[in-house]
């Protein structure tokens, strides 16, 4: 079986995650050739470009394969793909992001690849988004799902959301959750070395978020509820592990609203240290407005914290409401100052919260049920 996998970039995030695991999966899998083709992976996010550079022959570049819609750049980068396919021949292209997707399954069709398959980590279209790149991107989600064979789903909120579109049929998606290594999460500890690092207290209550610092992934939502927690919580501590280009801009805010002393800004981590920045967490909040099935969800689950999530395509389906967290309608912030202010107070709640969502992970996420589901997939396709 040869497999082809095409993502745009591999900075640290979880659709990148996802894939690299995936690919990392199927190579150990006798009679499976697999290669990941990607574009430049640049910005302040990081890369996981070494973890699949140890592997001889699993990486392969993609010069012109760019994050922008550049129409030289996107012509060269099908074009690359096509020769790239020609020479490997794979049984499957699987592709993943919104350009690699686009592209990566037109130069698959025309270079005659028997199965496309397509992954969705989150949406590219939404109410997120201006009618007029709504349309742009739905229109071109439609084109290309009449070349995809199987659609990938990490939620079924994603599913619902194509079909409703208009996109494919019910039969032709699979949903898998993003598996990860859950060892590392299980045995996080809440380390007073760690913490003093940190320069946190032993006695601070320690909220946690993962994401870039950018748009649409809800810092701002935390911003504006810090004053009044601050004064009703005053050992409250916001841990933001993640960069990005708002980095800048956060700090200032943190300033101008008088809550330096509540937020700690990690900076670019690698992934092998975010286990040991969850177990000092006491909750993690998600409160983006577009993410398939946030993997820092699930992460912070395994290591027994309890989740506060806005209601956002997948997020529901792990963070569930009064049993592993909190769920709230998105931009409710008193809601979410509330269920914040009750976790600071209640440490039976958080605890029976979190030893639910454990149990929760276990079932769902391992980093083996993701590769094993995959694989599965693949044979049935091709029978």
């Amino acid at each position: 079986m040869r497999v082809a996998h095409v993502i745009t970039r591999l900075i640290v995030g979880g659709a990148q995650e996802n894939t690299a695991s995936t690919v990392l999966g199927l190579h150990e899998k006798p009679g499976v050739n697999v290669r990941l083709y990607c574009g430049p992976t640049t910005g302040p996010e990081g890369s996981l470009e070494p973890l699949v550079q140890k592997v001889d022959g699993l990486f392969h570049r993609v010069p012109n394969l760019i994050r922008p819609v550049r129409p030289l750049s996107d012509w060269l980068a099908y074009r690359q793909l096509k020769r790239a396919f020609a020479s490997f021949r794979p049984d499957i292209v699987h592709t993943h992001s919104g350009k690699a997707g686009f592209i990566g399954r037109l130069a698959a069709k025309r270079a005659g690849v028997p199965k496309i398959i397509h992954s969705i980590h989150g949406p590219s279209f939404g109410p997120f988004q201006g009618w007029a790149t709504n349309a742009l991107f739905c229109g071109a989600e439609r084109f290309a799902g009449r070349m995809t064979d199987h659609f990938v789903t990490v939620a079924d909120a994603m599913r619902d959301q194509y079909l409703a579109a208009g996109i494919s049929q019910a039969d032709d998606y699979t949903r898998i959750p993003s598996g990860f290594d859950l060892q590392p999460f299980l045995d996080a500890e809440n380390s007073p070395t760690k913490r003093a690092s940190l320069g946190l207290s032993p006695g601070d209550f320690v909220v946690g978020k993962i994401a870039r610092l950018f748009e649409l992934k809800g810092h701002d939502d935390l911003f504006a509820i810090a004053p009044r927690l601050a004064k009703r919580i005053p050992n409250i501590r916001f841990l933001l592990v993640g960069d990005g280009v708002w980095r800048g801009r956060f700090e200032r805010l943190a300033k101008e609203i008088g809550c330096s002393q509540n937020f700690i800004f990690t900076g670019l981590v690698p992934p092998s240290e975010i286990p040991s920045l969850v177990g000092v967490m006491d909750a993690l909040v998600h409160l983006s407005r577009r993410e398939g099935l946030p993997r820092a969800l699930p992460q912070a689950m395994a290591a027994a914290k309890p989740v506060v999530a806005f209601d956002c395509d997948g997020a529901g389906e792990v963070c569930l409401d009064g049993k592993t967290g909190h769920l709230i309608e998105p931009g409710d912030l008193a809601k979410l100052k509330e269920r914040l202010a009750k976790l600071a107070n209640d440490a039976p709640l958080r605890t029976a919260l979190g030893q639910a969502g454990r149990k929760l992970v276990e079932e769902e996420f391992t980093v083996e049920q993701l590769v094993e589901r995959q694989y599965e997939l693949y044979k049935r396709l091709l029978a």
